[in-house]
């Protein structure tokens, strides 16, 4: 009890001075107070971790940064969160981190600065492709005398030539970006590699979002503390969708190369099925959350961060509603800016994938497999002291 308290006295005396702290620093401060309070200890899969240490490396606090949720629940249940002298925000101090690993892991690395100004950069992106397809659709349609037809106005194998190179870019830098993330949490819990059941459950726990559950199983909570699954659902609006609307273009993809199907397709076929479904699911998903976003309490993050979830979920409108419009309207005389809109949103989506939102899954579904790890390993493998 001596050194409780005594870890307590020094977590009160160092919070007067938190804004000479880096976001690392600041968080294993406040991780230092948790580990002497426990309350939390069942609320998600962060606080299990924490009691399996004694210390909190770098390494440490970015493992369990990518593990929060952000449900907001270890903050409304805090005693020492703000006004409180310690000034305890397990959430707002973790996603302050979170934005430090998008940084660091980004490929190439001097990529990882365009998270410090993301909306200017996705700006950027979608006037790039605007002006790009406007210029090849739009302008172009003008002089053509099939301005209604779809492949008029840009043929498949123009389309493959101008995605494919951007799209294989993500997978590579999304996936070097990983590999690099893996062994750095290799320093704070274990090299060990996932069995077949760790992997498992990690992936059931990320595709079914557990640890936004609030630990009660009543979701997260909202600007009036008060409880919702409504953040759970339209996540799971939003990725199914995007799931959904990805295997369309694969689906249409095979059609094509394989099977020597042609588009456009009916309203009856695989690809429209999934498309049409999926651009709907994430339609309504993206808008959701766009909504939670402007109205959830002010400390569940950090502002500074708002640009970039804005714009990601603005982008996903985008794609959506402009993807289920040129359906809508692929007939009519407006199909020109239809399909230059479209296309140039989901080109605009590709070129910020990796340096955006989207990183934050990656990231978060490795470290839920390390915690599948590391929870069945004995503890003295992971409890480290000064």
């Amino acid at each position: 009890m001596q050194v409780l308290h005594q870890l307590v006295e020094e977590a009160k005396a160092t919070a007067q001075n938190t804004h000479h702290f880096s976001p690392e620093e600041e968080a294993a401060r406040q991780l230092q107070i948790c580990n002497a309070c426990r309350y939390c200890e069942s609320f998600c899969a962060v606080f299990p971790a924490m009691t399996r240490r004694l210390s909190f490396a770098p390494s440490d606090v970015h493992y369990m940064a990518n593990l929060c949720h952000n449900c907001g629940a270890c903050l409304h249940a805090c005693q020492y969160a703000p006004p409180h002298d310690f000034g305890v925000n397990i959430p707002q101090v973790m996603a302050q981190v979170r934005v430090k690993t998008y940084e660091r892991f980004a490929w190439p690395h001097f990529m990882g600065k365009t998270y410090a100004q993301n909306g200017l950069w996705l700006a950027f992106c979608l006037f790039l492709a605007l002006t790009v397809f406007i210029k090849l659709i739009v302008m172009d349609s003008q002089s053509s005398p099939n301005a209604n037809q779809f492949y008029q106005l840009m043929d498949h194998s123009t389309m493959v030539k101008l995605f494919a190179p951007v799209f294989l870019f993500d997978i590579v830098a999304l996936s070097l970006g990983l590999l690099g993330f893996q062994g750095y949490l290799s320093a704070a819990t274990t090299s060990k590699p996932a069995s077949a059941l760790e992997f498992a459950e990690a992936t059931h726990n990320a595709a079914t979002l557990k640890y936004l559950d609030g630990g009660h199983q009543e979701g997260c909570n909202n600007a009036d503390d008060a409880f919702t699954l409504y953040r759970r659902r339209m996540h799971h609006l939003t990725f199914y969708g995007f799931l959904l609307c990805f295997a369309s273009t694969s689906v249409a993809t095979l059609d094509h190369y394989l099977l020597g199907f042609e588009a456009p397709y009916g309203l009856n076929t695989l690809p429209k099925i999934l498309g049409v479904t999926g651009g709907i699911s994430l339609l309504f998903g993206a808008i959701g959350l766009g909504y939670l976003n402007l109205t959830r309490h002010k400390d569940h993050g950090d502002l500074k961060q708002k640009p970039m979830d804005l714009g990601f979920i603005a982008l996903l409108i985008l794609v959506s509603s402009t993807g289920l419009l040129l359906w809508l309207g692929g007939q009519s005389q407006a199909l020109p800016i239809l399909l230059a809109s479209h296309l140039a949103s989901v080109m605009a989506l590709f070129l910020t994938l990796p340096y955006g939102k989207f990183a934050h899954g990656i990231y978060r579904a490795a470290a839920l497999i390390r915690f599948s790890v590391e929870k069945r390993l004995p503890s003295t493998i992971v409890l480290k002291e000064d």
